[in-house]
């Protein structure tokens, strides 16, 4: 998972590509980069790191321009380990394009061996972002017979990518001299919105992978781009825009509501903060049916993603609320934290007790999901040593039990708690009186009751079903052996493993 922005603007726009990354932050911190176009010039600098840490005034200084696009990385395909991997990436042919992603292709390997066979291209990085980007150019200097280009000839180039990349995929690219260009996968997997401001100087559009971002930097939030579509922007601040996939079926990521995205954000015209009210809701009418209300003292978020769905659910219950968990803000989030060692580390180093708030109470913990369930456990155990009498564990999304390949760095099959467990198994894992979680229909009417017009989800890793049609046994068992996994068929143990945040 990643966060993209890139900004067409009338004034140099260093420092609110800079600003939009900040907004960004939680979507990535491996690595940060800003590229600007200036004079028929590209300046770029890109370094692992935190956006703070990566750019310093120097930095900024050599970023002139008025238009630009950033990222902020976390890692999915490839290593982690190079700074080459980082983005923005760039080729200078046809043209000159700067670019960036969010998402995952699953078809990387095949196209990679198309572009050194067919098209002539070499890719020097693991890095699907670097493949992607070359099958645009590539496509885009077919569609392009002279020395100039159009809106026209974007657009051709777009419906050639979409036609030959699978997976998820939101991008956006500026091409040198002509402008820039923003599209999303036909399934829109990926999340990508559009937003416009008036300045002195003239119109300024924004693209972004969530709206906070948009709002953040003074930017009107216009719409979320369709599965599908392309975006135009030239070099005046014209915009144009085209639906280039056949059949484009709106598919969002569940996961983006459950905890990637900020609760401030709006996606596909839903509130994220609306819908995890929403998840509370259901779940709290799951934990009315499995547990006895009575047995409950108290609920009980684990910071941060999980707060609107906790209260809501003791508000439907009419239980108290606490905050039992004092979060620290200056630790990674451990579910996007390259490495099991560090991960595992950083579980106590961020959360504390309040011990006050555990002892001798009945505890009903929630949280937004269960991934590898380390966390969950040492989270457990933390609240019996402040003094809670018994702790239970609600978990506002469904068992994950198959791994994400559209963009989520999802352990493999055998690094899933939920693998080969029903839920009394896990509860024994992690160590709780009493777990219970959301029904998979119940998250999707919490998503849906904000936007009917959503018929679909990507929910890949709750129920195994991959939208792009190409993801098998074969695959998955190649996706684990790349990670050097060597589980059992039960799953790894929740000791071995880690969870999200």
């Amino acid at each position: 998972m990643c966060g993209i922005v890139g900004i067409a603007g009338r004034s140099p726009v260093n420092q609110l590509v800079y600003d939009s990354l900040l907004l960004l932050q939680h979507r990535g911190q491996d690595a940060a980069g800003i590229a600007t176009s200036h004079d028929q010039f590209f300046s770029m600098h890109k370094a692992h790191g935190l956006v703070r840490d990566v750019f310093r005034t120097r930095n900024m200084r050599a970023l002139p321009g008025n238009s630009g696009v950033g990222q902020v990385r976390y890692p999915t395909a490839g290593s982690s380990d190079s700074v080459d991997e980082a983005q923005p990436f760039y080729v200078n042919a046809p043209f000159g394009i700067m670019f960036v992603h969010n998402g995952n292709l699953t078809n990387w390997r095949e196209l990679r061996q198309e572009l050194f066979r067919i098209d002539r291209r070499h890719i020097n990085t693991n890095s699907d972002s670097e493949v992607l980007l070359n099958v645009f150019a590539h496509e885009l200097q077919q569609a392009s017979t002279g020395v100039t280009l159009d809106e026209d000839k974007v657009f051709t180039a777009v419906s050639a990518v979409h036609r030959r990349a699978r997976g998820a995929y939101a991008v956006i690219a500026q091409i040198a001299n002509y402008g820039m260009v923003a599209f999303r996968d036909p399934y829109g997997i990926r999340p990508l919105c559009l937003g416009r401001n008036e300045s002195e100087q003239g119109v300024e559009w924004m693209v972004a992978s969530e709206s906070v971002a948009l709002t953040g930097s003074g930017f009107t939030r216009v719409r979320d781009i369709a599965p599908g579509e392309a975006v135009f922007i030239d070099l005046d601040g014209n915009l144009t825009s085209r639906q280039c996939a056949e059949a484009p079926v709106l598919t969002p990521c569940v996961f983006e509501y459950v905890y990637f995205a900020r609760p401030d954000s709006i996606m596909d015209g839903v509130s994220v903060y609306d819908a995890r009210l929403g998840m509370g809701e259901h779940l709290g009418e799951r934990v009315a049916k499995t547990l006895r209300l009575g047995d409950i003292d108290v609920v009980m978020p684990i910071p941060d993603s999980s707060r609107p769905s906790a209260m809501q659910l003791a508000s439907s219950l009419n239980l108290n609320y606490r905050e039992g968990f004092i979060k620290n803000r200056y630790i990674g989030r451990t579910f996007i934290m390259p490495g099991q060692a560090v991960r595992k580390k950083s579980v106590r180093q961020k959360l504390s007790a309040i011990d006050t708030e555990f002892q001798g109470k009945n505890v009903l913990l929630v949280d937004d999901s269960i991934v590898r369930g380390t966390t969950s456990r040492e989270i457990v155990e933390m609240a019996r040593a402040a003094g809670a009498n018994k702790v239970y564990f609600a978990s506002a999304a469904p068992a994950v039990r198959f791994p994400n390949v559209y963009g989520i760095d999802m352990p493999t099959q055998a690094e899933l708690i939920a693998t080969g467990r029903d839920t009394d198994q896990i509860a024994r894992e992690i160590s709780t009186d009493g777990l219970v979680y959301q029904e998979l229909a119940d998250l999707e009417q919490s998503i849906r009751d904000r936007n009917p017009a959503l018929t679909q989800f990507e929910t890949s890793c709750f129920n195994g079903r991959y939208i792009t049609g190409d993801i098998d046994e074969a695959y998955l068992e190649r996706l684990q052996r790349e990670r050097g996994v060597k589980g059992e068929s039960g799953g790894m143990s929740a000791s071995d493993s880690d969870s999200e945040d």
